[in-house]
């Protein structure tokens, strides 16, 4: 069994065949027993295929593909998650945010092999349909349609539970995640947990939350309001009323995090979302800023001014130029 730096690998909770979900649940479970290390993971915030497969070699253990929020087909979200599954041979495990709660897409991305992040869960009626859609069988209500050549029939449906057929056995593979993004869902969650006891984690989608109650969205970082702290009291206080694990973001660095925070967070995250590929792609700027401040200190000692001014020879050899081409007026 392979380990890394943030624990057990998840080659370790992977199935029989990659093509099907890792045993999602037992990871989150055992993490937030303190059995192995919290799960970490990236945030991928872009559809793009090159940059799953780039980072598929790190060994996260997990990554977050956001099909809500950054749009594409089926097709590109299920390369997505087999790059991420089979360039990483099983280590990283693959959770789709689904755009909304429609059936056919919970099961796309649970066919294509991931668990399924779900947003904007508010009540129980909401939570019983992702659930339903997510689930084979009467049993835990399931109204999931059983995808026939999805797993090859002796080859990748091999079920990871000998005594039991593949798809009882999938049910407990895949994870299922809710996002509590609003004050109704942090009031109805007590309910939703009590009615829904098949949701894995649960996830305070705290940007959006602070929005619908009229609050500064603060990047998702939260606030000292007093009714922000009331809302998230009472979030925290009902997921240990139900033993459920919890999930989010926290960074290690500035600006939207510090390594004290982040020890902080881990203390009671089984799920965290420690980097993003959005957030290092947008350090290209910073890139550009100090490579122009570097050219303009060389600019400076070689003789040109600030404030964008041109040495004397380069001066002339504007003027040289400018007589060379004619205009096009001419």
């Amino acid at each position: 069994m392979a380990s890394t730096d943030s624990g057990v690998s998840m080659a370790a909770y992977a199935a029989p065949s990659l093509f099907q979900p890792h045993r999602a649940r037992d990871a989150i479970r055992d993490a937030h027993k303190k059995k192995i290390a919290p799960l970490l993971g990236y945030y991928a915030g872009l559809s793009s295929i090159p940059i799953t497969r780039f980072l598929a070699p790190m060994n996260f253990d997990v990554v977050w593909i956001d099909w809500e929020h950054t749009s594409c087909n089926v097709e590109t979200m299920t390369t997505m998650v087999h790059e991420a599954i089979f360039m990483s041979q099983g280590r990283t495990m693959p959770f789709v945010r689904v755009p909304g709660h429609d059936h056919a897409a919970i099961g796309y991305a649970l066919d294509a092999g991931a668990s399924i992040v779900v947003p904007q869960v508010d009540t129980v009626e909401q939570a019983l349909h992702v659930v339903s859609a997510a689930k084979f069988g009467t049993r835990q209500r399931g109204t999931r349609s059983a995808p026939p050549f999805r797993l090859i029939p002796f080859l990748t449906d091999t079920p990871y539970d000998s005594s039991r057929d593949i798809y009882t056995c999938l049910n407990d593979q895949a994870a299922i995640m809710i996002q509590i993004e609003t004050l109704e869902g942090i009031n109805n969650l007590d309910a939703i947990l009590t009615e829904v006891p098949d949701i894995d984690i649960v996830w305070l989608g705290s940007l959006d939350a602070r929005i619908s109650m009229n609050l500064p969205g603060n990047f998702g970082l939260g606030g000292d309001e007093p009714e922000w702290i009331a809302a998230t009291d009472k979030f925290f206080k009902v997921l240990d009323k139900h033993d459920k694990p919890y999930g989010g973001f926290s960074f290690v660095q500035p600006p939207f995090g510090s390594a004290e925070g982040f020890k902080k967070a881990t203390e009671r995250m089984s799920f965290v979302m420690a980097s993003a590929d959005v957030m290092h792609l947008a350090n290209l700027n910073e890139d550009l800023k100090i490579a122009r401040g570097l050219v303009e200190e060389v600019r400076v000692a070689n003789g040109a001014t600030k404030n964008g001014d041109v040495s004397r020879v380069e001066k002339l050899a504007l003027k040289s130029n400018a007589k060379e081409i004619p205009s096009e007026s001419a």
